[in-house]
């Protein structure tokens, strides 16, 4: 079966019996449009689960080809299976009609060409409910079919695989999106808290982590590979504006304003270059001021930017403490660079995600 085909080598410990009885109720929530070529093996791997106790809330979003007919016929095989038949909506109405219909006391996303391990939501339910604290779960993933994973995903796929801890993830979460959004095992009442998906013109999945994280919840991934996760030409990140490298950065300013510089809106930017230029012209117009820039470039130090002065690292320890200690942003997209400029704050005594965050 192709649940068992795909990770094949991977070893998973199995889960007690028992806690089918004793764990609450599991809603994937799958949107669909135009899946034929791959729905069939999407839902297969969510009936390979080895832990049974959970629905499949499967909204279709207006499709016009055999996905409908898909939905009609594993739905008569397993009850489980509850599909929504829907006029074109797209992707974020269709998220939230899903978790307005789903039951479980959490929520399991899954896309439609996407492949589950067989003890994928056993192995996430376990922990949560062993760490209260966690609001949203996901796993290591791996990228297929390997002919089309490119170098860029490659890189992805290795730096998602290794933030693992509530703090790995929080140290990263304004550098890219730290969880592949089908992987997501999420609480029903964070994304009730947070009223579920929002459409405000950049990722709906990294939007909502950036609310979730400015509520103060909590991140964490499993260290196993749990998810096959498919690349292709026609995947939205290549096809939708809102999954732009200029909207990512658009998300970035409005919820470092709501979340880390709500109660001083003043910073200082370590890179003048390309990013620190892009991300500087988000915060202004969230209403951030701008106090500093910090540049290596003996070219660029002196001169100023968006009406800041741009100043070398060995001036920022005077400038941060007559600026009143406002939040340095790391703002480089190498992570080479990151790590060193890392190393630098942390060697003035200035600490990660209280003093200073990287963003990219």
């Amino acid at each position: 079966m192709i649940c068992n085909l795909v990770f094949t080598g991977t070893t998973i410990s199995s889960l007690s019996t028992k806690s089918i009885y004793l764990d609450p109720a599991i809603s994937f929530v799958l949107p669909v449009h135009n899946a034929e070529k791959t729905l069939g093996q999407a839902i297969q791997s969510i009936l390979c689960q080895r832990y049974t106790s959970f629905e499949v809330i499967a909204v279709d979003d207006g499709s016009t080809d055999a996905t409908p007919a898909i939905l009609r016929t594993y739905s008569a095989r397993d009850p489980r299976i509850r599909p929504v038949f829907c006029q074109k909506n797209g992707l974020i109405e269709t998220l939230n009609k899903g978790l307005s219909l789903s039951k479980g006391t959490f929520v399991a996303r899954m896309d439609a060409d996407d492949i589950c391990h067989p003890d994928r939501i056993g192995i996430q339910l376990q922990f949560m409910m062993s760490n209260p604290e966690i609001s949203v779960l996901g796993t290591q993933i791996r990228c297929f079919p390997l002919p089309d994973v490119g170098e860029g995903f490659r890189i992805y796929e290795s730096w998602i695989n290794a933030l693992l801890s509530p703090g790995d993830i929080g140290r990263e979460i304004f550098i890219e999106s730290p969880l592949v959004h089908p992987t997501a095992f999420i609480r029903k009442s964070a994304l009730d808290e947070v009223g579920g998906y929002e459409d405000n013109g950049w990722a709906e999945d990294y939007d909502l982590w950036l609310r979730l994280y400015t509520n103060h919840k909590q991140f964490a991934k499993i260290p196993r590979i749990l998810f096959s996760w498919r690349e292709g030409r026609d995947r939205l990140t290549r096809t939708d504006s809102r999954y732009s490298v200029e909207n990512f950065l658009k998300a970035k300013a409005h919820y470092l304003k709501l979340g880390p510089l709500k109660k001083s809106p003043n910073v200082i930017i370590w890179g003048a270059g390309q990013i620190g230029r892009r991300i500087s012209k988000h915060l202004l117009r969230e209403g951030v001021t701008l106090n500093t820039f910090v540049d290596i470039d003996p070219k660029k130090i002196g001169r100023s930017r968006r009406g800041a002065p741009i100043v070398s690292p060995d001036e920022l320890p005077s400038v941060w403490r007559a600026a009143g200690r406002p939040l340095v942003l790391a703002a480089v997209p190498s992570r080479g660079a990151r790590e060193l400029i890392r190393n630098h704050l942390n060697r003035l005594g200035l600490k990660e995600g209280e003093h200073f965050i990287c963003v990219a």
